[in-house]
């Protein structure tokens, strides 16, 4: 009797722990978000959920892998960036927390500081719509030109009201962006590309966004899971303790937590 007991009691615990076990599918693109998701992975698995990381080289695909399915939640982007691929695409996805933030910074292979910046100077910007107006809100910042008024995360090069330096302004995927600096003066590039090129926005960058900017990194999930057990679980392990050492002692400030 007492061996029939201590059968079905180790069989109710590996029952459960098999419950506890869960596998989601986490979409990043490729550099400090992915490296970030790899330590919340380790944090998670302590939590009996189990992550598996699904590396995307674009901004686009992550949230429509995750609207089909395909993933079960991502953390790649900014909050400007998903309303827009909500609207425009029609996708059922939240955001359910922050993450980290990403400065966008001005760099260069041509100049080492704004002042040496010609007339005519061509300057990249990335080509999707939120980023896009990102960039065109940094170079504003900077008194390169000038948008039309209240125009804000919304801005696209038909909203530059004033561009004393005739800048050409070069629409790439960001993606593309640091291999452009051997074309272009200056480019305006998203942390997480510049890192993966070896660039730093802190040592590197010629000027750098504020910390004051709309653009802090948040998670998304399909607008049903975002009250579900696994996702709060994913948060917790994302704005633990270790993930946020890990941050501050893989990026040295590069990249900030924002919990």
């Amino acid at each position: 009797m007492k061996k029939l007991i201590v059968a079905a009691t180790l069989a109710a615990l590996f029952s459960t722990g098999a419950a506890l076990a869960e596998t989601k599918k986490v979409g990043v693109t490729p550099g400090p978000h992915a490296q970030i998701v790899e330590k919340v992975k380790e944090v998670a698995a302590k939590k009996g959920l189990q992550l598996d990381v699904v590396e995307f080289s674009d901004y686009v695909v992550p949230n429509q892998a995750l609207s089909d399915g395909d993933i079960d939640i991502n953390s790649f982007q900014h909050q400007p960036y998903l309303d827009n691929q909500v609207k425009e695409r029609k996708l059922d996805l939240v955001s359910v927390a922050k993450s980290v933030n990403f400065p966008m910074a001005g760099y260069s292979k041509k100049i080492k500081a704004l002042s040496e910046l010609k007339d005519g100077a061509s300057v990249a910007i990335p080509n999707d719509p939120s980023n896009g107006a990102r960039a065109l809100l940094l170079l504003a910042d900077q008194k390169l030109i000038t948008l039309k008024d209240g125009i804000g995360v919304k801005a696209s090069v038909a909203d530059i009201s004033e561009n004393p330096k005739k800048l050409n302004i070069v629409e790439l995927d960001a993606a593309q962006l640091p291999r452009s600096l051997d074309d272009v003066d200056l480019a305006a590039i998203t942390t997480n590309y510049a890192l993966a090129a070896g660039l730093n926005p802190k040592t590197d960058g010629i000027f750098q966004e504020s910390t004051k900017a709309p653009y802090v990194g948040v998670i998304a999930v399909r607008a049903k899971d975002k009250d579900a057990d696994w996702v709060k679980t994913f948060v917790e392990s994302y704005h633990s303790a270790e993930v946020s050492a890990f941050i501050e002692e893989k990026f040295k400030g590069a990249i900030t937590p924002t919990w």
